[in-house]
């Protein structure tokens, strides 16, 4: 009868189950080098899918709808929350982000891997509703580094700066929330690791659907 409900024989099912995609996340306090691994991952694993946020703010100097964020309207934001179109969002300094649900939705069912780079708190509303989610959590060596790294970076005043340590501080305890974390010392060395765990779960799945 559950067959007959939901047009799928069983065989059917099991195939889609198989042919899932897998969705990663990763996190980071500013200044961390996410950016930096995330275009990293992105040109190794070429037929990853990456989420692109939506945002209502105001488009910065040189950043581009459809690459950056998709900018959209704060009614046009707020009518997706109210239809659940987010599979996370939040407001920040008084704009909205999300990310979209209909993508993740879509993406997975159709077999290929998304690569989602979110905040703690997006991450916890994600793994609400994909709770199979890959997580991880890119560490820098102490948050004196980070400061340093922050200072060097030139873009922030220092009252700026110590609002992004505070709360790094508070999104680095809570990184055993995360399956896996990588400590951002060396690049290269956390490049190897990051690629190195992601290759191990598309392995797991590639062995698996062998067997089925």
């Amino acid at each position: 009868m559950d067959n007959q409900k939901t047009g799928q024989s069983g065989s059917n099912k099991k195939a889609s189950i198989c042919n899932q995609g897998l969705l990663f996340i990763i996190s980071a306090p500013s200044g961390a080098g996410k950016t930096t691994l995330v275009r990293t991952v992105l040109d190794r694993f070429a037929d990853m899918l990456y989420s692109i946020s939506y945002t209502t703010r105001e488009p910065r100097n040189g950043e581009q709808d459809g690459i950056d964020y998709y900018f959209i309207s704060r009614d046009d934001f707020k009518k997706r929350i109210d239809g659940g179109k987010w599979a996370e969002w939040a407001e920040v300094h008084g704009n909205y982000y999300g990310t979209s649900a209909e993508f993740l939705d879509d993406g997975l069912a159709s077999g290929r891997d998304i690569l989602l780079d979110i905040d703690v708190q997006g991450a916890i509303q994600i793994l609400e509703r994909y709770p199979d989610s890959i997580t991880i959590f890119i560490m820098p060596p102490s948050l004196e580094t980070l400061g340093k790294r922050l200072e060097l970076r030139g873009t922030d005043s220092k009252a700026v700066i110590a609002r992004r340590l505070v709360n790094a501080e508070k999104e680095m305890a809570k990184k055993d929330l995360y399956r896996h974390v990588v400590v951002n010392d060396q690049l290269s060395e956390a490049i190897e690791k990051l690629i190195s765990v992601m290759e191990k779960y598309l392995l797991m799945r590639t062995l698996s659907n062998r067997h089925k």
